[in-house]
């Protein structure tokens, strides 16, 4: 039986290698470079098309030990949703201890075992148990991780990015790995090296070829670009977009929302261990007017190009107890039933938003009813008058 393993990337020409091996192996890489007017033309079509991964309502909690044998719980991520397509890349912006990694964590079926995770994640339609994680991890779903940390300090480079593989398939891999090392720019020599060996941008292109190598469906690359100079970012954000052209679902995790517009068609916006808006990449232009929630447009107007208009207050700390809106404290907007209870998503111009203030341009005529993430909101045409 003929076995083809089959890897698309951006050379800048359509071109085709086939590399027949002795036992009947075919390696095709192909690379189709598509021109910016095809990839517009296709924005609508892919927005038709079912969510790779679905995040749905999931509350995260570790169970710690505070003082002798007592015991406390402490809830980090609660009521968060997002989805991730195919083609698409999402990136998940917020201040650090907002829940981005941890999101990556569950998916991934990684989380330590202190941790209870309550809602659902569906992949391809169905839920992904902890089994199934196990099964598609470094398979379909892979992780490109922020630091050459997690590669093995003992084992060649080349032996890592192959992984575990049947000895009648070695040869195989070997020529795909050195296929994809050539894409970027990754030297024969390097196949020997050790991970302390590498520098700081070879050892993230080895990161993301171990993805790439995987022939991963869905991809989580948690905190690729920090510290890195303009060239080497630009370089580093242009692999992801590669895999996304390539129909790849890509969620990237990032402090840097600046970076994440480069290339993101979404960005999920976390605050508090859950999500307050998910907004189109072309929203954020001007002062932030097209932005739904109060704390998007607080992010988008703290860039220095934009005014460098800070906010006064913090981010609840995990262990304070909020009754309702995680953003009240520091909202301009806020008002009395912010205070009560947590606001539901609900979709507003083409985007999802958590905030009772939010409304559309447009005020309906009649009452209108939206499902969001599971969640069925009615707006009526008074409750948007009022607001």
């Amino acid at each position: 039986m003929e076995n083809k393993a089959e890897i698309n990337v951006e050379e800048g020409l359509n071109t085709e290698i086939e590399i027949n091996e002795e036992f009947g192996n075919k390696l095709n890489v192909t690379s189709n470079k598509r021109p910016i007017s095809e990839l517009d033309s296709s924005t609508e079509e892919k927005k038709k098309t079912e969510a790779l991964l679905k995040v749905e309502d999931i509350s995260l909690s570790f169970t710690q030990y505070a003082s002798g044998l007592r015991q406390t719980k402490l809830n980090i991520i609660s009521n968060l949703s997002l989805e991730a397509h195919s083609g698409e890349i999402l990136a998940v912006v917020g201040s650090s201890g907002s829940g981005k990694s941890l999101l990556a964590h569950a998916i991934l079926g990684i989380l330590p075992s202190n941790a209870k995770l309550d809602g659902k994640i569906e992949y391809k339609g169905r839920i992904l148990t902890q089994e199934k994680k196990k099964e598609l991890r470094g398979k379909e779903i892979a992780l490109v991780p922020q630091s050459v940390n997690y590669l093995d300090p003992l084992m060649r480079i080349s032996d890592q990015v192959i992984g575990d593989v049947a000895e009648e398939d070695e040869k195989l891999m070997k020529n795909l790995q050195r296929k994809i090392f050539q894409r970027y720019d990754l030297k024969p020599e390097v196949d020997k090296m050790l991970p302390h060996e590498l520098s700081g941008g070879m050892a993230r292109r080895v990161l993301v070829s171990t993805a790439i190598i995987s022939s991963a469906k869905l991809i989580i690359a948690d905190e690729p670009t920090p510290g890195l100079d303009e060239k080497t970012l630009n370089e580093t954000l242009s692999y992801f977009k590669d895999m996304a052209d390539n129909r790849c679902a890509v969620i990237l995790i990032t402090h840097d929302i600046e970076a994440a517009l480069k290339i993101s068609d979404k960005i999920a916006v976390f605050y508090a261990g859950t999500v307050l808006e998910v907004a189109n990449a072309r929203d954020f232009k001007n002062n932030g007017e097209n932005l739904r929630h109060p704390y998007t447009r607080a992010l988008w107007n703290a860039l220095p190009q934009n005014g460098f208009q800070a906010i006064v207050g913090h981010q609840p700390m995990q262990d304070e107890v909020i009754d309702g809106c995680v953003f009240y404290e520091r909202c301009s907007k806020k008002n009395d039933l912010c205070s009560r209870g947590i606001p539901l998503l609900k979709e507003i111009d083409g985007g999802v938003v958590r905030c009772n203030n939010a409304v559309s341009e447009e005020i309906p005529n009649s009452d209108e009813t939206s499902s969001i993430h599971g969640h069925e909101l009615k707006i009526s045409a008074k409750e948007v008058k009022e607001v």
